[in-house]
């Protein structure tokens, strides 16, 4: 089975091949190219409009029909889907991704993408796949990427199966997959304290000779849950997603949504796998299932077919021959704003972002009413790179006004598209303003999209800010321990660190202002009788013993220099400190602020420490460890405390 790890924009793809270039397929004057809006899918095509109907119409059957497992919860789709329609397996080949497909799912950040043909060119349902990963998409939207991955699996599997007759009122669910029967029946099953443990790091799930047994094993017990034991397990099953959604524990929700201990549960389980009784399930509905009535055709242009076509190729990453597409729709409709939009983002993708941003204002300005445009917008002003990890320290005012106004114009048009909160927020997580209104704003992303760790990521940022360190390790501690990109699970194990690293900051803090306390309060010591009793501010020698036992104690590698810290560099390569030490003018680097322990030991520094020159020379102890081969630093910076004036580090 194909598994799919969610990437940064569009660069996911259920199936990986070699492509070589492909000269644009024209609309030529046979192929009339139409678009169908239901109520969750747009489809474009060349096929003919009652075809694309039918695909339409069988996609809503099918989200209509999962939704009934789970009355009580809400399902949500936020990122738009977007269907292509092709007539023939001909003019489908070009924009494969595998020369055996009849159809896939591509997922992204800002548009899903389902293709398919209509030609009868083989037995295979094109549209198992598609199934398959569209449950992915809707349980984890709906359910939050911490679902347990044998649920995740099992249950795409399951409804992957999904067939529809009797004039669209009877539906087959749970079918056989063939290739998971033969399996089980030639290999031992794993416990199902294994399988329950399995992650996005586990062997079962990405070692080849493991994998088969996991998704077997995980759709013969989605197939139990649902029809084993005369379906008794089914209101079970809901129950325990509720819980899973609630954030209990996954051991305790399954105690008590399916009211028995594990190994009872096991034992029939395993009776039921070997009873090989199991197979499709049907219902039938009073009426028809049918969403025709509901949809919405009309003819598209030979540009903007050109311009969908191009931008799916985008999405799959073939720069070069989504270019050429796209320049097409443009060479026939120069003002095309869904092409000048693909277009800003390509060039966003290939990081030529001044090209980017000329595009995107054409493609703003020619169509206000396009999100996606404002949402690219604010991309391309961002710095970010929708294909590398990158750092941004800062934004000029003028810049981030810009990006908030646009981002707000795309909430105000589609106010379920999680992305424009989530850079919305980031710009004022960079900025580190406006940070209560941040943290709803980024709840409120949550709420439509409960998968979205990079909106978990932040608001975590935000909660540590705030020295809400409980939250934030609440929120990070799942992302640290099954998010499937490891990039995020990396990040937030470095936050995790740094939370921990605050919390003993903030001890050493409250220990030396109680020590100072206690020394302002402490009774005179008694004067001899003949001379006057004074009042004095602790000595240098007072202070140095009082506050440096509060300092962080440096680390292995580490080494410590204090000095006159006289202004913070920022820019899209990272961050540095400059300190003058004696006659020196040292410089620490940084990839961004949340690597760096900052605290202070004096009333003189307050509020965020913010990028450029420095008002007034603040004396610090820095921490740092060597330099990264091939920088002109004097060191990666680890800690910058900001201590008193006159206080001394001795060696």
């Amino acid at each position: 089975m194909n598994r799919c790890r969610p990437t940064r924009i569009g660069l996911l793809v259920i199936a990986l091949t070699l492509f070589v270039f492909v000269a644009p397929q024209t609309t030529e004057g046979k192929d009339v190219w139409t678009r169908v809006q239901s109520q969750n899918f747009t489809l474009v095509g060349n096929a003919g409009e009652k075809d694309i109907r039918q695909v339409a119409n069988r996609l809503e059957q099918f989200r209509m029909v999962f939704s009934l497992l789970f009355p009580t919860i809400k399902l949500s789709s936020p990122v738009p889907t977007t269907v292509i329609v092709f007539k023939s397996n001909g003019s489908y080949k070009p924009f494969k991704v595998n020369p055996n497909v009849t159809g896939y799912f591509q997922p992204g950040e800002d548009v899903n993408y389902i293709t398919l043909t209509t030609e009868k060119a083989s037995e295979e349902q094109p549209l198992r796949t598609i199934f398959h990963e569209y449950v992915h998409l809707l349980v984890e939207n709906t359910m939050g990427a911490e679902v347990p991955l044998w649920f995740n699996e099992g249950l795409a599997e399951y409804y992957s199966t999904f067939d529809i007759m009797e004039e669209d009122r009877k539906v087959i669910l749970g079918d056989l997959v063939r290739n998971h029967v033969l399996f089980l029946r030639e290999n031992k099953l794993l416990p199902l304290r294994v399988l329950f443990t399995v992650d996005y790091k586990s062997p079962y799930y990405n070692e080849r000779s493991k994998m088969n047994i996991f998704y077997a094993e995980s759709w013969m017990l989605m197939h139990f849950l649902l029809q084993g034991e005369g379906e008794k397990r089914q209101p079970q099953l809901g129950r325990f997603m509720e819980l899973v959604r609630a954030q209990m524990s996954i051991g305790i929700a399954f105690q008590q949504a399916f009211q028995t201990n594990l190994d009872s549960f096991e034992s029939a389980f395993r009776s039921y796998v070997q009873g090989a009784k199991y197979m499709a399930t049907s219902v039938t509905f009073e009426k028809k299932l049918d969403f025709e009535s509901e949809m919405r055709s009309a003819p598209i242009t030979e540009a903007e077919a050109q311009a969908y076509l191009g931008d799916l190729l985008m999405h799959t990453r073939r720069a070069n021959e989504a270019e050429t597409y796209l320049q097409k729709a443009l060479s026939l409709s120069p003002d095309l704003s869904m092409a000048q939009a693909s277009l800003g983002l390509l060039r966003v993708q290939q990081n030529r972002l001044e090209d980017a941003r000329q595009y995107l204002e054409k493609a703003v300005a020619g169509d206000s009413q396009n999100f996606l445009a404002h949402y690219y917008y604010a991309l391309a002003l961002s710095g970010l790179s929708t294909s590398e990890y990158r750092t941004v320290a800062s934004y000029a005012p003028e810049t981030a006004a810009t990006m908030r106004a646009e981002l707000k114009k795309a909430i105000a048009l589609k106010p379920d598209f999680p992305e424009s909160y989530a850079l919305l927020g980031f710009v004022n997580v960079v900025r580190n303003e406006e940070v209560d209104e941040t943290i709803a704003l980024l709840k409120r992303a949550l709420n439509i999209s409960r998968a979205n760790h990079r909106i978990l990521v932040m608001l975590a940022q935000l909660h540590i800010r705030k020295e809400q360190f409980a939250e934030a390790r609440q929120l990070l501690e799942p992302i640290a321990r099954n998010s499937p990109s490891s990039e995020l699970q990396q990040q937030a194990e470095s936050m995790l660190e740094a939370v921990k690293r605050n919390e003993e900051q903030l001890a050493r803090i409250k220990k030396y202002e109680q020590d100072v306390a206690a020394r302002r309060t402490a009774p005179p010591r008694a004067q001899p009788a003949e001379g006057p009793t004074l009042t004095m501010r602790p000595t240098e020698p007072d202070l140095n013993s009082t506050l440096a036992p509060a300092l962080r104690k440096p680390q292995p590698g580490e080494t410590r220099a204090q000095g006159r810290l006289t202004a913070i560099e920022c820019n899209a390569k990272g961050i540095v400190f400059q300190v003058r030490a004696g006659d020196r003018l040292l410089r620490f680097h940084t990839d961004n602020f949340e690597r760096v322990n900052i605290s202070a030991f004096t009333p003189e520094v307050s509020g965020a420490v913010t990028c450029g020159p420095l008002l007034y020379d603040n004396s610090v102890v820095i921490s740092y460890t060597a330099a990264k081969a091939g920088t002109s630093f004097d060191g990666e910076a680890n800690a910058l405390e900001f201590v008193p004036l006159r206080f001394v580090l001795k060696p």
